[in-house]
C-alpha cells in the first residue's frame, strides 16, 4: 500500500460519531484499493489504511456485533 497524505485526502466523519467530539472516526474515499481511517480529534496523527476487502469485512463484523463494544 502506498502512503496516504492526510492533508490532501477528502475526509468524511462516521455517522456513528457523536456530536460532542468523542468517538470520531473519519474515512477517506477516492484512494485506489484503500480505505484510509483516522481519528478526527488527531488529524495529523496516524492513518490506518484498510484494503477495500478488509474494510468491508470490518464493517460487516461491526454491523453483526461481532467485535464487542
Amino acid at each position: 500500500m502506498r502512503a496516504i497524505d492526510p492533508s490532501t485526502a477528502n475526509w468524511r466523519k462516521s455517522s456513528y460519531s457523536n456530536s460532542t467530539g468523542g468517538d470520531c472516526v473519519e474515512v477517506s474515499c477516492g484512494v485506489a484499493a484503500t480505505v484510509p481511517v483516522r481519528d478526527s480529534k488527531n488529524p495529523h496523527g496516524p492513518v490506518i489504511p484498510f484494503t477495500t476487502v478488509g474494510w468491508g469485512s470490518f464493517i460487516t463484523a461491526l454491523r453483526r456485533g461481532e467485535l464487542g463494544a
